[in-house]
């Protein structure tokens, strides 16, 4: 998620959550302190029965257009910002592309050659010209956090940067501890 997207959401969160509280706030005020007369009065019942079609349309429309808006928050929360393409080089001999899919797969290969690593994937993110690798890696609990920056730092991100023609790439490296899988013993 990039900053922009990331505040965005924030930000609407914040404002949804406070109407909630002031209209809680207020309501709770309301039966607490307010006289015993219903929330509905006369003049509200009145200009539901007058205008009740267009009120029940209207209302009807905005509920569709808050799913409408809903849905969309919630599909972009479960998008991946990962590229397809990834342009290395414009030039007057022509456009290098390479496929982004396989740089990422090749990233992941790369770090799971780590004994520290049970599992690991990736996705290069980021404008054309400058592109970030972000990691998930399930590392062994038993291996040392040592052995894993150090594969990172000495092995896998060099080879990053040089096959991009960087000389700097971003990475963030998401790391989860588990288990080590058991070892099977043969009885024999």
């Amino acid at each position: 998620m990039n900053r922009k997207t990331g505040r965005g959401n924030r930000w609407g969160l914040a404002l949804v959550g406070l109407a909630l509280a002031v209209l809680g706030g207020l309501t709770l005020a309301r039966g607490l302190l307010g006289p015993s007369t219903p929330i509905v009065d006369g003049d509200t019942r009145a200009f539901f029965a007058v205008h009740s079609p267009l009120v029940w349309w209207a209302v009807a429309a905005l509920s569709i257009l808050v799913a409408l808006l809903a849905l969309r928050w919630l599909i972009a929360q479960g998008r991946r910002d990962a590229r397809t393409r990834l342009r290395l080089e414009n030039g007057p001999d022509g456009v290098t592309e390479i496929a982004a899919g396989g740089m990422a797969h090749a990233v992941a290969a790369d770090v799971e050659a780590s004994p520290a690593v049970l599992n690991a994937d990736a996705d290069l993110v980021g404008p054309r010209g400058r592109p970030e690798v972000r990691l998930r890696v399930a590392a062994d609990e038993a291996a040392p956090m040592s052995e894993l920056s150090g594969h990172l730092s000495r092995v896998t991100l060099p080879n990053l940067r040089d096959a991009l023609d960087r000389d700097h790439v971003p990475a963030v490296a998401r790391v989860s501890l588990e288990p080590s899988p058991a070892t099977q013993r043969v009885v024999r």
